[in-house]
């Protein structure tokens, strides 16, 4: 009885193992050197598999996943042409060297929303003080879809719009830290201990129109809105109050 009750556990273990790699029984046993047959008499629980043995592919499919997502980071952070700079007063800016987004049509930020899925699950430190700040499944749809962005046009939205590709070194960057606590019941949960707001900048390139040549950049400010959940962590929420400086742009 307790064999099969063991045999009734592995199958299920097995199947879901599979199942979370999206693969056929076929592809599975490929993937481990396994004959095809052997698998489906374990799914089916007409064999008992070593134990050792299923901890091990776990492990495997493991390992490949971490290296899978290391890969993926990396990619994303070599396609990224953003850095940090000083302005003369010595205050740090984001410099995003490419425009990627016009920011014009719901379409654009569709696509936006899903550039900025691959940070979901990272997290940066915040420098000056030494926070840690979480990027969750809820910031895409903020970033992109919220009330405040939907008001935004022009060079604005652009400029809202090609901050996504500067995400973590303006989490790096900010300063000024306050602190407001949570009035509204629908975040009691997600930021039960209040929403905190940075001072953040970011300069864009301009191009001119005629040769196609670097003329300046633009630099802009914003708040960054970071929400102190219940779990007690912080969470990246959204970039706010986006401006154009009156001040001279970068040369």
């Amino acid at each position: 009885m307790e064999e099969k009750i063991e045999i009734e556990i592995q199958k299920l273990e097995l199947k879901d193992m599979r199942e979370s790699v999206s693969l056929n029984r076929r592809e599975f046993a490929e993937s481990f050197g396994i004959p095809l047959r052997t698998v489906e008499d374990w799914e089916a629980g007409r064999r008992k598999m070593p134990e050792y043995l299923l901890r091990l592919m776990g492990y495997k499919l493991r390992m490949e996943a971490y290296w899978r997502e290391e890969e993926n980071r990396r990619q994303r952070e070599t396609s990224r042409n953003v850095n940090i700079i000083c302005d003369p007063d010595g205050r740090r800016i984001v410099l995003i060297n490419d425009i990627r987004f016009k920011g014009k049509n719901r379409e654009e930020w569709s696509e936006i929303e899903e550039y900025l899925k691959e940070y979901v699950g990272e997290f940066y430190e915040i420098e000056e003080n030494s926070d840690i700040v979480y990027i969750d499944s809820d910031f895409p749809d903020e970033f992109a879809n919220s009330e405040s962005r939907l008001a935004l046009k022009g060079p604005v939205a652009k400029a809202k719009a090609n901050a996504s590709q500067g995400i973590p070194e303006l989490i790096q960057i900010a300063t000024n830290e306050t602190y407001q606590e949570n009035t509204k019941k629908k975040h009691a949960t997600d930021a039960k201990y209040g929403w905190y707001r940075y001072d953040v900048r970011f300069a864009l390139p301009v191009y001119d129109d005629k040769t196609g040549k670097l003329a300046r950049y633009n630099i802009y400010s914003a708040r960054m809105l970071v929400r102190h959940a219940k779990d007690g962590k912080k969470y990246l929420y959204d970039f706010l109050s986006i401006k154009k400086e009156a001040s001279s742009p970068l040369e």
